[in-house]
C-alpha cells in the first residue's frame, strides 16, 4: 500500500473515531445535566387503538438513583381493572435490569424474564424494556448529523446496544436538542425496520431541570399509540430505600 493510501486510510479511521467520541460525549453530557437523586410524578396514559378508540390509565411513579444504577416503581391507580398492578425495576450499569410485576388479583409477584421484555406493558405501547433507564456505557454511538425537530436544532445520534446488553432493538436513533442537550425524539429499529417512534411533546423546566411533561409512543406496526402526561413532577424528594423492594411491592407501598 502506498504512503498516500495509508494516509487516507488513517484520516478515515480518525474521522470515524472522532465522530463516535463526539456522539458518546453528547449522550454522557445529556445524562449528566439531567441527573437527579430521585424523582416522582403522577402519570396519565391515553391509549389509542388502531381505529382511534381511546382508554385512559393512571399510574404513580417513583425513582431513586440515576440511569444505570437507579431503582423505580410504578403502580396503576386507575381504572379498577388494573388498579394496584405494579412494576419494580432495578437497573444495572453492566447488564439488563431486574424487573418484577405485582398483580393484586393473583396476590403474587413474578419476575419478568428477558425474553418477555419486548411484550407490551398492560395494554400500553410501552414494552417492559422501554420502562428501563439505560446508562450511556450500555451502547455504542455514532453521530449521524443534525436535524430540526419542532423548530429546535438537534443532534441526531445512533445508539447500538453492546453485545453484553440484551435488547429487542437492533438500534435506536435519538434526536438531542442542541441548546439544552435533552433527547426529544427516539426511533427504534428491529434489523432495518422502524418499529416504534417516541416523541417528546412538551418540554419545560421543573426545579431547574429540563423535563418532558408529555410524550407519545407510537407502535408503527400495530398503528397504536400511547400518550403519557406527567403531573405533579418533583425532583430530589426524600424516598426511603425500602420503598424499592419486593416486600414493599407486595404491600402496595
Amino acid at each position: 500500500m502506498s504512503k498516500c493510501v495509508w494516509l487516507l486510510a488513517a484520516v478515515a479511521l480518525w474521522g470515524r473515531d472522532a465522530w463516535g467520541q463526539d456522539a458518546r460525549q453528547i449522550i454522557e453530557e445529556s445524562q449528566r445535566r439531567h441527573r437527579s437523586a430521585s424523582q416522582q410524578y403522577e402519570g396519565v396514559l391515553e391509549v389509542y387503538d388502531a381505529k382511534g378508540g381511546r382508554n385512559e390509565k393512571r399510574w404513580q411513579y417513583a425513582r431513586t438513583g440515576s440511569y444505570g444504577q437507579s431503582k423505580s416503581v410504578l403502580r396503576f391507580v386507575a381504572p379498577p381493572l388494573v388498579k394496584g398492578v405494579a412494576l419494580l425495576v432495578h437497573n444495572h450499569p453492566d447488564r439488563a435490569s431486574d424487573q418484577w410485576m405485582w398483580t393484586p388479583e393473583l396476590n403474587r409477584d413474578r419476575r419478568i424474564a428477558l425474553q418477555d421484555r419486548s411484550t407490551r406493558f398492560f395494554g400500553t405501547d410501552f414494552s417492559f424494556e422501554d420502562l428501563e433507564e439505560r446508562d450511556a456505557e450500555q451502547s455504542d454511538y455514532r453521530l449521524l448529523g443534525e436535524q430540526v425537530v419542532d423548530g429546535q436544532a438537534c443532534y441526531q445520534v445512533e445508539a447500538v446496544p453492546r453485545k453484553t446488553r440484551a435488547s429487542q432493538y437492533t438500534k435506536t436513533v435519538i434526536w438531542v436538542r442542541k441548546d439544552i442537550l435533552l433527547p426529544v425524539q427516539f426511533e427504534m429499529y428491529v434489523k432495518t425496520e422502524l418499529v416504534k417512534r417516541m416523541v417528546h411533546r412538551r418540554v419545560e423546566q421543573v426545579q431547574g431541570v429540563w423535563s418532558t411533561l408529555e410524550l407519545e409512543m407510537n407502535d408503527l406496526k400495530k398503528k397504536t399509540r400511547t400518550v403519557l402526561k406527567t403531573e405533579k413532577l418533583k425532583y430530589n424528594v426524600t424516598l426511603p430505600e425500602e420503598r424499592f423492594t419486593l416486600q414493599a411491592l407486595r404491600r402496595g407501598e
